[in-house]
């Protein structure tokens, strides 16, 4: 089972430079073994108004992006739900003070970790050097 970060799943949906790697990438992959969590649909959510704040879109467009990414979720990936002790294990991983590793990135390392992903896809290299350091297997996937 592959936990893809938000920073992965967001290229799917947003025209990012990057959209056709990561969507061929995941094409490659055995039906059924693709996950996020809810935390992901929260980050996505945030990603999107950020972008409405800034004027990148308009809310009429922000609205048909979150509704284009949660039938892609719906369709495609397994949704965990972050659990109590996925929340401490993020406490944990903090606590090592690795650079790079924020709250969110902490949620998901744990939420994948405890739910047995086999590894962890990433855009974001602080996340992903963090990772690498507390023996989180991650990877970016695309190169």
């Amino acid at each position: 089972m592959l936990y893809l970060d938000t920073s992965f799943v967001a290229p799917l949906v947003l025209n990012e430079e990057v959209s056709p790697l990561v969507e061929s990438y995941l094409a490659k992959q055995a039906a059924g073994s693709l996950a996020v969590s809810h935390w992901t649909r929260v980050e996505f959510a945030c990603l999107v108004a950020q972008g409405v704040k800034a004027q990148h879109f308009s809310t009429q467009t922000a609205a048909s992006v979150l509704a284009e990414f949660e039938a892609l979720v719906q369709e495609s990936f397994q949704v965990w739900l972050p659990s109590a002790a996925d929340y401490d294990l993020a406490r944990t991983l903090l606590g090592h003070f690795e650079p790079g590793l924020r709250e969110g990135g902490a949620l998901h390392l744990a939420i994948a970790k405890n739910q047995g992903a086999d590894k962890i896809l990433t855009l974001d290299d602080g996340l992903l050097k963090a990772a690498k350091s507390l023996k989180i297997p991650a990877s970016r996937g695309i190169r």
